[in-house]
């Protein structure tokens, strides 16, 4: 036989696609913690989403992309009076969801935000329960869409433990497509074969760079591109579920699969089996782990490695605000990935560029002892230059406890410190905080806030009474649950 041809045996579905298809077609989520927490995360997910249409650079990329389109049992988008297609409307949920980076964080190997996939799992479940009345059939509940966060959350969260794709450029969206694609397809019936398809074909997409999200490139895709990969895991299922065949060795085949194209130049964290057969690399199974342990944004809508700057500078704020002048320079301790990812020093370009720098963030609660959405916005910006006058004072250190614990499972802190030098040899001191408001270990004293915080970006959309009427629903789980999906999108409909 000639040695220039390729042996044409079709193989198997790689592995890591079998063992994510049989968890969310097999896995039953049990944990009332999951559940629960799930619960809260499905009301800060919405607020935030809330909060996002005040901003003109959001709104502008909402509707249909045909004016005047009117869709039989389309998703809606909360908030708003559109009714959309799922796929357009995944989209438009995930953009206003992500647009303020204020929603809920997943920080390891890799980074991202598990919520991102609310996008697609309420368009579709929306969608879904409304044809179901109309043909006679019982609606979905709103205890599949938590299921469906739970799992969403465990496919991305676990993936992101031990297999960094920033550090080969690409972006941690990549997996809300696949936690999308997964759930979504679920939800719209697909079986095995037609999962395992649309997994595959997930992965088997050209993805995302990280480039719009570092220095000196930042901008508002980042604000989008979540709700772009989770929309486009909707469209995936439904080709999937046309019966579109698959890529069974998308992830393995050599020269052309996803490991080989994408993700083994220069990463450490490519497992290798004996036999050389390249994979992620796994520590657990998917349960509900990611789900009860998720970081939630509760004081700040800022790149989550800087929450606990942020709360520090808050804290520094009366030793400060009147000595403003007389700073000779900011010491903040941080953690590698921090440094990696929003460390920047130079000219700021945009809204965008300013959350994710860590200096600005600092910068912004210790003059005015908060920091809030508006203040990243250009004309703030330019209204106050003592904030790029501090930027230039500061100094980035990084603590390697910090980078350690970062990545501990018993720990997973974010820490930062933060120390303010006077010209006069005088200081403050140091202000070390190693868990966010937001942090599971800060549950009891975060959840109350979040509440509030929920509450407060119903009260931007909507009256009195309806904030009662949504706030209350939200609050009681066995009512939720059983609430029908369309009902409870109902009640944010403007």
């Amino acid at each position: 036989m000639s040695a220039n041809v390729d042996l044409n045996n079709r193989p198997d579905y790689d592995r890591v696609l079998q063992d994510i298809a049989d968890y969310v077609l097999n896995y039953k989520v049990e944990s009332a913690q999951a559940l629960d927490t799930a619960r809260n995360c499905l009301m800060d997910t919405l607020g935030c989403g809330l909060l996002a249409l005040r901003f003109p650079e959001c709104t502008k990329h909402l509707g249909p992309l045909v004016e005047g389109t009117v869709v039989p049992y389309g998703a809606r988008v909360p908030g708003t009076c559109y009714r959309l297609d799922p796929v357009k409307a995944a989209w438009d949920i995930g953009c206003i969801v992500r647009w303020l980076d204020y929603n809920d964080t997943w920080l390891a190997a890799e980074w991202g935000h598990p919520s991102d996939n609310l996008g697609g799992i309420l368009a579709v479940a929306d969608h879904l329960s409304q044809k179901r009345v109309a043909n006679g059939e019982a609606p979905l509940s709103m205890r599949v869409v938590l299921e469906a966060m739970v799992m969403a959350h465990e496919i991305q969260g676990v993936i992101a433990l031990e297999n960094s794709f920033n550090r080969v450029g690409l972006d941690h969206v990549l997996l809300v497509k696949v936690a999308s694609t997964a759930v979504c397809a679920k939800l719209m019936g697909a079986d095995r074969e037609q999962l395992l398809s649309a997994l595959s074909h997930a992965f088997v997409d050209g993805q995302a760079l990280r480039t719009y999200r570092h220095a000196p490139n930042a901008g508002s895709r980042k604000s989008w591109a979540a709700g772009d990969a989770s929309s486009r895991g909707v469209r995936l299922a439904d080709i999937a579920l046309r019966g579109e065949m698959g890529v069974p060795g998308v992830m393995s085949a050599p020269q052309w699969g996803f490991y080989d194209v994408l993700f083994s130049h220069t990463n450490k964290d490519l497992a290798l089996k004996p036999e050389g057969e390249r994979t992620f690399s796994f520590s657990q199974p998917f349960s509900s782990y990611v789900m009860e342990n998720v970081l939630f944004k509760i004081s700040f809508p800022a790149e989550f490695h800087a929450q606990t700057a942020c709360e520090a500078a808050v804290a520094l704020h009366p030793q400060v605000r009147n000595r403003l002048h007389e700073i000779e320079r900011i010491v903040i301790t941080t953690h590698e990935s921090a440094i990696r990812i929003i460390s920047k020093v130079g000219k700021l370009a945009n809204a965008a560029d300013r959350d994710h720098c860590i200096q600005y963030m600092t910068a912004v609660p210790l003059i005015f002892g908060n920091l809030v959405a508006e203040q990243y916005e250009d004309e703030f910006h330019a209204a106050h230059p003592i904030i790029d006058r501090l930027r230039e004072k500061m100094d980035i250190v990084e603590d390697p406890r910090f980078t350690r614990e970062y990545l501990e499972a018993d720990k997973r802190s974010i820490a930062n410190a933060v120390q303010v030098f006077f010209n006069d040899g005088s200081s403050t001191e140091q202000v070390l905080v190693e868990y966010p408001i937001g942090h599971r270990r800060r549950r009891a004293e975060g959840i109350p806030l979040l509440e509030e915080k929920f509450k407060a970006s119903l009260a931007t959309r909507f009256a009195g009474q309806r904030v009662n009427e949504i706030f209350a629903l939200c609050k009681n789980q066995q009512v939720l649950e059983a609430t029908a999906v369309h009902r409870f999108v109902d009640l944010f409909v403007i």
